[in-house]
């Protein structure tokens, strides 16, 4: 079925579920989309003139690591999203940086995430898996305004 949702900066979050749809946690309502997690990443970054291929590779160049890596789906609006686990695996959800509040270690391996707009999210990952995927997605974003900084200066 054809993805007819991008990715905006209203959204929360991008949730893989198992029968294949996604659900889309957004500022104001949820969603069901009919197609995949990385359907909806790949469509969203083409959207905003990039693929998702295309952004991962700018992603691994820049900060030099090799997995889960986070996803810049619209710069100008530093919209930056990291998954809590391998994209290629079906229970991988995907988490705006930007919209994120605070997050509180759980049991058994699990965090609560809150948004700005206090709505939570627990995910079957660790504080510290968390929280280095914050630190990657926000060096990721430091680094690329470096980078348009070096840029304005030499024009």
């Amino acid at each position: 079925m054809k993805n007819e949702y991008e990715i905006n900066k209203g959204t929360l979050a991008v949730i893989s579920m198992e029968d294949g749809k996604t659900k889309i946690l957004e500022d104001s309502q949820d969603y069901i989309i009919p197609c995949s997690s990385y359907d909806i990443l790949d469509h969203s970054c083409k959207y905003f003139g990039s693929s998702y291929e295309g952004r991962r590779a700018g992603a691994k160049a820049i900060i030099g690591a090799n997995y889960k890596l986070p996803i810049v789906i619209q710069d100008n609006l530093n919209i930056v999203f990291f998954p809590t686990m391998s994209p290629t695996d079906k229970r991988c959800i995907w988490i705006a940086v930007n919209k994120i509040k605070s997050y509180i270690a759980e049991q058994f391996n699990t965090t609560r995430i809150i948004f700005e707009n206090d709505m939570e999210l627990v995910v079957p990952i660790s504080y510290r898996v968390v929280e280095n995927q914050i630190y990657r997605s926000t060096r990721l974003v430091h680094l690329l305004n470096e980078r348009r900084s070096d840029v304005n200066k030499v024009m």
